[in-house]
């Protein structure tokens, strides 16, 4: 839920006439938020997070007792695709190329699928299935895959690798923020040992963090990187669902990126 941020980022981005990317490469929600971007569906974002997100019907714990999922990402796709639908024939000829980050299930490494054709809304989903919320990996052409967050969640380096050199980054948690492993981190993936290679690498998580906010800080000489992020924690949580906390941190974003727009100019002229 805390990409609500990023959806106010990229609705700026299209007010300030700052859309004509090389490469949307986002991880999570935030590769959700992208698709919307490069179809310049302006505002699209914000009411699927304030008008269908924030249903009761995504996240139950009396569902998950009962061996469902904690977050119906089933329910949430069926409920984008037939009220607000994603506009795929225009991501899909967009100039613009168009990746979602995933963690295969298999062996536990990134995969990065370019988002295209008549699967778009399908394989945006596969990158949102999040352990411990959403039961099982889902199918994606030949891989079973789950969030990938895990592996990659801020994926500038590979951005980087894919030849960007004038990147902005956003982030939903403030700048200094990084990412370190804790007392539960072994507990947690002990819980995923259906999936040893998800489990192993929740390990790694934190590191693979911090090894993305030191590429962002101190990036290659011929690289230049503009982070958009918000300078206090969010209101809204991982699963926070009040449409005030939704609408003020959308606002967020979007007034921070206004701020930004002569940087934002300037790096992208």
């Amino acid at each position: 839920m805390r990409g609500v941020f990023s959806a106010g980022v990229l609705d700026a981005l299209l007010e300030l006439g700052l859309s004509d990317f090389d490469l949307a490469i986002g991880t999570s929600a935030g590769a959700c938020n992208l698709a919307s971007f490069i179809a310049r569906q302006h505002g699209r974002n914000l009411r699927c997070y304030v008008n269908i997100m924030a249903r009761r019907q995504l996240f139950s714990v009396r569902r998950a007792l009962r061996g469902g999922h904690y977050m119906d990402l089933d329910w949430l796709w069926d409920a984008f695709s037939s009220e607000d639908p994603l506009d795929e024939a225009a991501v899909a000829a967009a100039r613009t190329e168009l990746v979602s980050v995933a963690t295969c299930a298999a062996t536990g490494d990134p995969v990065y699928f370019t988002a295209s054709g008549a699967t778009i809304h399908h394989d945006l989903k596969a990158g949102c299935a999040l352990p411990f919320l959403y039961r099982g990996p889902v199918a994606i052409q030949d891989k079973h895959v789950v969030d990938g967050g895990l592996v990659d969640p801020i994926p500038a380096q590979e951005a980087y690798r894919r030849g960007a050199r004038r990147i902005i980054v956003i982030r939903s948690r403030p700048s200094g923020v990084v990412k370190r492993s804790n007392a539960l981190t072994r507990p947690l993936a002990a819980l995923l040992s259906r999936t040893p290679a998800v489990a192993k690498a929740s390990l790694h998580t934190a590191q693979r963090y911090q090894e993305a906010v030191q590429f962002i800080k101190a990036p290659p000489p011929d690289a230049q990187i503009i982070e958009l992020a918000p300078v206090q924690p969010l209101k809204t949580k991982r699963t926070t669902q009040d449409p005030e906390c939704l609408r003020a941190d959308y606002a967020t974003g979007h007034a921070l990126t206004h701020r930004s727009r002569e940087r934002l100019h300037a790096l992208l002229s």
